[in-house]
């Protein structure tokens, strides 16, 4: 039996977690790269969020994003694995981003000392899937228990997220410029979910207003688990569409949550979704 083992987390930047909680909390993230036109920054690292959604607002250069490398992952996991036993790698979801490919690709050269988990999912619901995988690393007594429990909770993550525009999925080729128009005039916003890895649509609304209250229906649909963690997310340069929906929706969790993370939503989702988005992640019972 494997006690006292020492397992080294490893993520990306599709986590939203920043370089400074990295390191409060003893892991490795590695950033995504970000281009405009030739111009090429790592995500969180040479480029913060803040002059991410800079750029993005005052450029008409639609913005494009890669996955880590193999060798970015191979040289992490090699300097992981100086002192500890094993490496976890938990990645954004394998449907939206090569880092999963190539997390494995340079897995492989570990000889059974280094796990990929495909998160299958994005941003916060990456953040507090790493954050119940540091808990679970604590007491298990084998690695394979540990991989076991990882997937066990990664299975019960949720994340449900607003879009204030549709003009970036419209950038990016996800929507056609005549629905993007049709939905500027009626300020429809489109309320999705992440579902076995891809972003799926669950509805839409009129107005902001309608946005909350859709949100909220969306979330007390669901069993939530207050005992685990919890994260809301924001894109762009200011979280007050964040703060109006706390606000309206105190109930959810003044009496459930001591404390609620915010995050800001970096270049690997905010490239498509744009500025003004928020998105809400938590585990189920």
């Amino acid at each position: 039996m494997e006690i006292n083992m020492n397992i080294k987390i490893i993520g990306d930047s599709g986590s939203d977690i920043s370089q400074e909680e990295a390191k409060k909390l003893g892991i490795t993230i590695l950033p995504l790269l970000c281009r405009f036109d030739s111009e090429e920054y790592t995500d969180g690292v040479s480029m913060t969020h803040k002059n991410f959604y800079s750029k993005l607002i005052e450029t008409d250069v639609f913005p494009t994003t890669s996955q880590v490398s193999p060798y970015s992952y191979e040289m992490a996991f090699r300097e992981a694995l100086t002192d500890a036993d094993y490496v976890v790698c938990v990645t954004i979801s394998s449907k939206l981003s090569g880092c999963y490919q190539s997390a494995t690709l340079a897995a492989a050269e570990f000889d059974g000392k280094v796990f990929v988990i495909d998160s299958l999912q994005v941003s916060v619901a990456i953040k507090i899937l790493i954050l119940q995988i540091l808990e679970i690393a604590k007491t298990a007594n084998t690695i394979e228990e540990a991989l076991s429990a990882f997937e066990m909770a990664r299975d019960r993550v949720r994340i449900i997220a607003m879009l204030d525009t549709l003009e970036y999925l419209k950038k990016g080729g996800r929507i056609s410029s005549t629905v993007a128009f049709a939905g500027t005039l009626l300020s429809i916003k489109p309320v999705v979910t992440v579902t076995d890895g891809e972003v799926i649509l669950l509805g839409q609304a009129r107005g902001s207003k309608a946005v909350n209250n859709k949100l909220r229906e969306l979330i007390e649909a669901e069993s939530v688990d207050y005992s685990l963690p919890c994260a809301l997310g924001y894109t762009g340069l200011s979280d007050h569409l964040l703060q109006k929906y706390l606000e309206d929706n105190k109930s959810l969790y003044e009496n459930n949550i001591d404390e609620i993370s915010i995050d800001s939503i970096g270049c690997a989702i905010g490239t498509h979704v744009g500025p003004g988005a928020i998105a809400v992640a938590f585990f189920v019972k």
